[in-house]
This record gives structure tokens, sequence and C-alpha cells, in this order.
């Protein structure tokens, strides 16, 4: 697998990997993978086939029902298709979120992901967005970066995510849930959500997506590894 030219961003939720790795991988001129939006594409699958998120057995016999289809957009960075349908809307919300850190939770639905995963990364020229992408799934991955942010100014970037979305949100909500999706990714037993060794680790509290894209774009280009844009 060809991980020298293999981006990972990894961090928790809300603070700004989805931007700035469409960011990265625009400026770079590589692929983006958004892998969080994968595991939320399970989690609203399971919910539609009227499965529990915790309920590993059903959803390991549903995976082989999955189609799952990741297709490029201009101003989304992506569009993700299950079973044909466009679900890129739903996998927002904030019951989508705790949903998803439980299904990724579960052993049959990361082992599929996985696959997917690194058959995509295969083709090398990737930037892989997630939780895990630098200590599991690209673990020779020649940039490594993990992005994080005080649990409020998460929140309330959230917040005002899903306000631009049209929806009316509740910001202590969003917090507490914030909150409860940390701990959740903290403490499962598998892929558990922390910082590879060497992994450069970018405070976003107080910087803006544009200097945290900076940052990134300029280690990635003064690297040994960095061939150039084609």
């Amino acid at each position: 697998m060809p991980e020298s030219s293999v981006v990972t961003i990894d961090g928790p939720a809300g603070v700004g990997k989805s931007s700035v790795s469409r960011q990265v991988a625009a400026a770079l001129a590589y692929s983006y993978l958004d892998t969080g939006a994968m595991y939320r594409a399970v989690a609203v699958f399971a919910h539609d086939q009227g499965i529990a998120d915790t309920d590993s057995e059903a959803i390991a016999d549903a995976l082989s029902h999955l189609q799952l289809e990741i297709v490029p957009d201009k101003d989304r960075g992506s569009r993700v298709f299950v079973n044909g349908f466009d679900v890129t809307d739903r996998l927002r919300s904030p019951e989508v979120s705790l949903a998803s850190s439980r299904v990724s939770a579960l052993p049959p639905v990361r082992q599929k992901l996985r696959a997917m995963q690194r058959q995509i990364g295969a083709a090398g020229r990737v930037v892989a967005e997630g939780r895990d992408m630098g200590t599991v799934v690209f673990p020779a991955a020649a940039h490594k970066f993990f992005l994080d942010a005080n649990p409020e100014i998460r929140a309330h970037r959230r917040a005002l995510q899903l306000r631009a979305m049209g929806r009316q949100v509740d910001e202590a909500d969003i917090l507490r849930q914030t909150i409860e999706r940390d701990r959740q990714d903290s403490e499962r037993p598998i892929a558990k959500l922390r910082p590879a060794a060497t992994a450069l680790i970018i405070d976003t509290s107080d910087k803006t997506q544009a200097e945290v894209t900076r940052m990134i774009i300029d280690r990635v280009r003064s690297g040994p590894q960095w061939d150039g844009e084609k």
C-alpha cells in the first residue's frame, strides 16, 4: 500500500476535520476519504432497517445487503448513497452522531468498512479523515494529524453548522451529546479515539480553518515523501 502518499486527519467531532480535510485534499490534488460519513451511513442504514444500533448480530447479518457508495461532490466534498438513496443530508444530525459512535464500535462494521477504506487508500494520494485513520487503518501513513478543541467550542461549531442547514438546535443539548460522544469514542474496546504516536496534534480552539489547513499543507509539502502535485 502506498501509504507514503496518504495523509490522515483524526480527531473528535466538531474540530473542523471535514472542512479542513476537503481543503487539504483540494490543495494537494489528492482524493478525500470521509470515513466518518461511512459509519454514519451504516447508522442510518440500521435505523431504516429497524435494527438497534447496539445489535451487533443483526447488523452483521444486514451488512451483506448494504451497498455504500461515496461520490465526489463539488459543493459538499462527497455525497453518500445507501442502496441507491442519497442520505447525505441525514448524516450530520446529533442523533446520527451518537448512533454512529455505537455502530462504529461493532467489530463486523469496522471490519467491513476498514476493508473498503484500505481499498480506497491503496491507490495512494488520499486524505483520510476519521478517528482511527493514523492508528489503525493507515498505520504506515507518512503524514498524520490529530485535531482537537475544547468541547464548548466544538458544540458551538456544530450548532452553527446545523442552524446553517435550517435546523433548530439546543446548544446545551449539543454540548451534552458532544461530551457523551467523546466518552463513547475514547472508552470503546476497539479503535479508541486517540492520536497516533507520530501525529502532529493541532488545537483548533483558537485557529481558523484556513490556519489549520495551511499548517497541514505546509507540513506535508515539506516532508521527504512529498512528490508534488500532479
